[in-house]
């Protein structure tokens, strides 16, 4: 055998080795995800399942106080639905909350002429009037929420307190902060401060 062999026979045990080397340590790595654990991309979209309510996504950014994402989340149940009570009245209170009081008054009367008998309209309207200062309307559309309600809402009834506390002291009642109680069809409500 001639040098050359040799050389030739080292080189190939030693690729050998290290072909050896690099197969052990890549064992060693992280396990692989196989096609039928659905491969390295995220899941799809599910197709058979039904879809969530848009009101009710509108209601949860509303209780995250995300008041313009809620404010399109009702305008979109809108498109699929039309303007029901529960919408008006959702998107009157996403405007309410966005300090927009001219819109959110006129989609809470349209609202309470929609459904006269949802106490909860009648309550957000009346607090969209205290916020206005017009607190003898106020009084009268919260008293009217209060009989709808049989005085079972605490937000409701906080509410009438509040507005009948302002009536009674109207030459006084510049620069108080109030935290005002919104409510909604079903258990959520939603507090309206006002900004300082």
């Amino acid at each position: 055998m001639t040098p050359q062999g040799v050389t030739r026979i080292a080189s190939s045990g030693t690729l050998l080795f290290a072909i050896a080397v690099i197969s052990a340590v890549a064992s060693c790595g992280p396990k692989t995800i196989s096609a039928t654990e659905g491969g390295p991309y995220p899941p799809g979209v599910d197709l058979s399942k039904e879809a969530v309510n848009g009101v009710e996504v509108a209601h949860r950014l509303m209780n995250a106080q995300q008041y313009e994402l809620a404010l399109d989340a009702f305008t979109r149940a809108a498109l699929e639905q039309g303007l029901t009570a529960e919408i008006l009245n959702g998107m009157g209170t996403a405007n309410l909350g966005l300090g927009r009081l001219g819109q959110s008054e006129e989609l809470l009367r349209r609202a309470v002429k929609e459904d006269p008998t949802w106490a909860e309209a009648w309550n957000n309207l009346g607090v969209l009037l205290m916020e206005r200062g017009q607190i003898n309307e106020a009084e009268h559309v919260l008293r009217k929420a209060y009989a709808l309600d049989d005085g079972q809402n605490d937000s409701i009834r906080d509410n009438l307190r509040l507005a009948l506390a302002k009536s009674e002291k109207v030459d006084n009642n510049d620069g108080q902060n109030e935290d005002y109680k919104l409510v909604r069809r079903g258990s959520s409500d939603y507090l309206i401060r006002k900004t300082p």
